[in-house]
């Protein structure tokens, strides 16, 4: 009987945390899925991320309450950071006044991923979590997300 080689690896590289800001239903389904992928999530529920937001290099950053009123200064916290990925939960009108707000501050936001996730078209707490964490694995190899097939 020959062995069969296994279509996935026991090792893999080092990937930053994911955090998250704001305790809610996506943010703990977010700590659910990306603890399956082998992720260490943190979720702070404070908005303002609390005096423990210092992201390090390679970690994802996710703002889980689009109505947050110190979103931009947490962004603002995050981007400035070594973070790989800074992600904002939010409707595209909120998503376009917080890159504008940021934008007219100097702010660098092509690494902001507002809305966060890849459109997969869910509308519950889990499938948006998906689609963040799956945007976020993405990332983290270098890729856009999407499917595999030709």
């Amino acid at each position: 009987m020959t062995e069969r080689e296994q279509p996935w690896r026991d090792e893999g590289p080092d990937h930053g945390r994911i955090l998250v800001l704001s305790d809610n239903p996506i943010a703990r389904a977010i700590e659910t899925i990306g603890t399956t992928a082998g992720r260490e999530v943190l979720v702070e529920p404070a908005d303002d991320g609390g005096p423990g937001l210092a992201p390090r290099h390679g970690d994802a950053v996710v703002l889980c309450d689009h109505d947050a009123p110190d979103a931009p200064a947490v962004l603002r916290t995050a981007l400035a950071s070594d973070a790989a990925y800074v992600a904002m939960m939010a409707s595209r009108s909120r998503a376009a006044a917080v890159s504008e707000e940021l934008r007219r501050e100097g702010m660098d936001v092509s690494r902001l991923h507002v809305p966060a996730g890849l459109d997969l078209g869910g509308k519950g707490p889990g499938e948006i979590a998906l689609s963040v964490v799956a945007e976020i694995v993405a990332e983290s190899y270098g890729r856009r997300g999407g499917p595999m097939r030709g």
